[in-house]
């Protein structure tokens, strides 16, 4: 179970419940709402006003509320809002993630909603500097979290929407071009069957304007809208009620269904229905787990290889923290025992490894010398997964994380949902064995875990993966 941890304190104060008010027709309950909420958390006091993203997340619910019922917002309220964004600025951009484009969507919003033009202007010059910077050209996030990813939809879809609606400042050519990359790239990886997205780096259920109530886990409804505000197509749920209380109309085009692709931190490759999808470099920016050269995989809705998710952030139990976010929760090769590189705290990483592009993959070479390169080809009955190793190590120990279900030892690997065998130049050493996964934030589950243990001189290893 998460243990102190201020995450879900947040979470509960988002203020996600005033855009469902206004749909049901009670809106009038809004000042009430207000009322009490700053009561039991007076301005700038308490840990509900600790941090300016989460005023910010804030800002934008009481906004979009206001929009859907046609009004416009508690002007003191959105103010007292922005007094908080903007009292530490510096620390929100310092984190090169979600944090600097979220303060700076909710100042935008907060200055349409007071009134104060000024203010506005300033917000969308944040906006549009911290996608700039954040969002490459190809769509890739700094924050390589397909679920932060999709936060990052969320609040731009929202900033924009309002300022259309408010007549606002306009967002910079790049922005919107920027903007409609991260929607394409997004769909890519979004399962279109379920809208589940692999649980790859943070993962804590953020989400933001969950108008169609889709909760954390599916994130059809934020592709649909920020398809239709970027892209001008629909994502291929045409019959969204967000976008429709939002008044967002119906495009003629859709999305195209991804075939193979390569972006900064991540590729994909298909075989008919199932999709592969594996984490490669550059760092660009600080990672926020050791999961170079993990593999996603995908027949169709079955998350076959999985990433173990997130635990929490802060756990009662302090073995969380390096397990979930090191190698062990991930389909990679850890060498020694050890990650990919050392830990400073429970976000912080040094000692970067080397990366590289491959053609169909990409490599490692970690701060002891220890190599690793994957490259992931499809086949008639799945794909194949080529890794080679080399460097100072003991023990190399690759691991497939399976799919909860019924799997059984082979000879040469497991057998269940899938197929999968693991060949290489020494002997092998295979075990099926329990590992742990974080479905939903704050919570753990057992998963079948394939262990391949291989000692000094190996230097290739070969995974067919046969798909039922």
């Amino acid at each position: 179970m998460a243990g102190p941890d201020i995450r879900p304190v947040w979470e509960a104060n988002r203020w996600a419940e005033l855009p469902r008010l206004a749909l049901a027709g009670e809106g009038s309950r809004v000042p009430e709402f207000l009322a009490a909420w700053f009561a039991a958390n007076p301005p700038y006091r308490g840990p509900n006003w600790g941090c300016g993203q989460e005023a910010a997340l804030r800002a934008l619910h009481l906004a979009l509320a206001a929009a859907l019922a046609d009004g416009r917002p508690d002007r003191e309220a959105m103010r007292l809002l922005a007094r908080r964004i903007e009292a530490n600025p510096a620390y929100a951009m310092a984190q090169d993630n979600n944090h600097p484009v979220s303060e700076a969507a909710g100042l935008l919003v907060c200055g349409l909603a007071a009134g104060e033009a000024r203010m506005a202007r300033r917000g969308a010059r944040r906006l549009d500097a911290a996608i700039a910077r954040l969002v490459a050209e190809d769509g890739s996030f700094a924050q390589p979290s397909p679920a932060y990813h999709r936060l990052l939809l969320d609040v731009v879809s929202v900033a924009e929407w309002l300022r259309r609606r408010w007549s606002g400042p306009d967002a910079a050519p790049l922005t919107l071009e920027r903007m409609a990359a991260a929607t394409r790239w997004l769909h890519r990886l979004a399962c279109p069957e379920t809208g589940a997205l692999p649980r790859i780096g943070h993962q804590d259920g953020s989400h933001v304007a969950d108008l169609s109530e889709a909760g954390p886990d599916d994130a059809r409804a934020s592709l649909e809208r920020a398809a239709r505000l970027f892209c001008g197509v629909s994502a291929g749920w045409r019959d969204d009620p967000g976008c429709a209380a939002m008044g967002l109309p119906v495009p003629a085009g859709t999305l195209p269904e991804s075939g193979d692709w390569t972006s900064l931190g991540f590729l994909g490759r298909r075989s008919g229905r199932a999709r592969a999808i594996l984490r490669t470099g550059p760092l660009r920016f600080r990672p926020g787990h050791a999961d170079l050269l993990h593999l996603d995989l995908w027949d169709a809705a079955d998350n076959l290889l999985r990433d173990g998710g997130t635990g929490a952030y802060n756990p009662e139990d302090p073995g969380w923290i390096p397990y979930f976010q090191g190698a062990r929760a991930h389909n990679t090769i850890g060498f020694d025992g050890e990650d990919q590189m050392p830990r400073l705290g429970p976000f912080l990483f040094t000692h970067w490894p080397e990366t590289g592009a491959l053609p169909d993959g990409g490599w490692l070479r970690d701060w002891r010398g220890r190599f690793h390169a994957r490259e992931v080809f499809a086949t008639p009955e799945g794909f194949r997964v080529e890794d080679r190793i080399d460097g100072p190590f003991h023990e190399a120990v690759l691991r497939w994380r399976l799919a909860p279900g019924d799997w059984w030892p082979t000879r040469d690997g497991v057998e269940g949902p899938a197929r999968l065998s693991v060949s290489a130049d020494v002997p092998v050493e295979l075990r099926l064995v329990e590992g742990q996964e974080s479905l939903a934030y704050g919570a753990t589950s057992p998963l079948p875990v394939l262990e391949a243990r291989l000692g000094p001189g190996a230097t290739r290893l070969t995974t067919l993966i046969r798909l039922s």
